[in-house]
Order: C-alpha cells, then sequence, then structure tokens
C-alpha cells in the first residue's frame, strides 16, 4: 500500500511540476528577472589545479563536451521560447565564461560573481553587490549571471545543479525573492 500512495504522489507531482516549470518560463518571458545559472557540467570530483590562473583556461577545470552541449541547449531554450536577455554577466572563471558564451553568445565578466569555493574573505563583499544588482529590475530584459554553486548557495540558500536557473524576482533596495528554479 505504501508503495502505491508513493507512487500515486509522484504522478500527481509531475503535472504540478511542468505547471509551475511554465510559469517560471512565462515569469521569465516578461523580463525584469536576475536569474542565476551555475555554470555546464565540468569533470566531475575535479576541483581547480593547485596554482591555476583566471587569465590560462588551460590551467583550470573546464567544460567537459556534455556541458558545452547543455550550455547550447540553455541558449536554445530561452531562443525557442523567446527569453528576453538584457545583460550576461559571468564569473571570470573560463568554466563561466564559456557557459556564457555558449549559451547567450556573450559574457561580461565581473568579479562579484567569482568562485567562493577556497576564497571566502570575498564572500561578505561579493554578496552584497550581488544582493544590490539582484535586488534592482533590469531595464531592459532579464539579467543573466552565470556562476558557481558556490556562490548561488550562500546568495539563495539552493545549491544549483550544473546549468540549473535560479530565477530572482527583484523586490527593491538589494532584496529579491527566489521565484523558482529551472533545471537543465
Amino acid at each position: 500500500m505504501r508503495l502505491f500512495l508513493l507512487l500515486v504522489s509522484l504522478v500527481l507531482a509531475v503535472p504540478s511540476r511542468a505547471v509551475a516549470d511554465e510559469a517560471l518560463w512565462q515569469l521569465m518571458r516578461g523580463g525584469g528577472q536576475v536569474i542565476l545559472m551555475r555554470h555546464a557540467v565540468t569533470t566531475p570530483g575535479v576541483g581547480d589545479p593547485t596554482g591555476f590562473q583566471l587569465d590560462d583556461c588551460s590551467t583550470q577545470r573546464n567544460l567537459t563536451d556534455v556541458g558545452r552541449e547543455d550550455a547550447r541547449r540553455v541558449g536554445a531554450t530561452f531562443k525557442a521560447r523567446s527569453i528576453p536577455v538584457g545583460r550576461v554577466l559571468s564569473s571570470p572563471w573560463c568554466r563561466c565564461l564559456e557557459t556564457a558564451r555558449l549559451a547567450f553568445g556573450t559574457a561580461e565578466p565581473w568579479a562579484p560573481l567569482s568562485n567562493l569555493f577556497d576564497n571566502r574573505a570575498a564572500e561578505t563583499e561579493q554578496l552584497r553587490a550581488l544582493r544590490d544588482l539582484a535586488g534592482r529590475q533590469p531595464t531592459a530584459g532579464n539579467v543573466v549571471l552565470i556562476t558557481h554553486g558556490s556562490v548561488v548557495l550562500p546568495l539563495t540558500g539552493i545549491q544549483p545543479a550544473p546549468a540549473e536557473l535560479v530565477v530572482l524576482t527583484p523586490e527593491g533596495a538589494s532584496r529579491f525573492r527566489v521565484a523558482g528554479r529551472l533545471t537543465p
């Protein structure tokens, strides 16, 4: 009986998830949102090598072929769903820049999106800058921020999967609400 109830609840949850996802796409179609996106898939379980340099992608952990395809798929979905993108800001790490360029054709490096994994000293200032941006409604389209899970988690309380989107609705004065999340 428990197994039956579990199966029924899963079946009933699927349509509500699809409806919630569609409502979130509709919200983004209207513009005015700040969309956080974790970079696409990299080699699992491998951090940046010791001594990596931001200006040398060959010294960093980079996207896999699957990650590149995921980034392209996100961009194609935005285009197919007519999601307006006004500005694309990215962490200066190569995996984020590549994700942004493959998905949206452009990337403007922005230091507050930098990886916090081994850099907690910068966390307070970075999160202040991110809250400020996330609290302001974009003037055109949506703002897309490509970053790392180590940045999204302290900002929103959500640990995103690679290429997952976390949509924020600005509420002014460095405040925002999490409107939802979309998995790739």
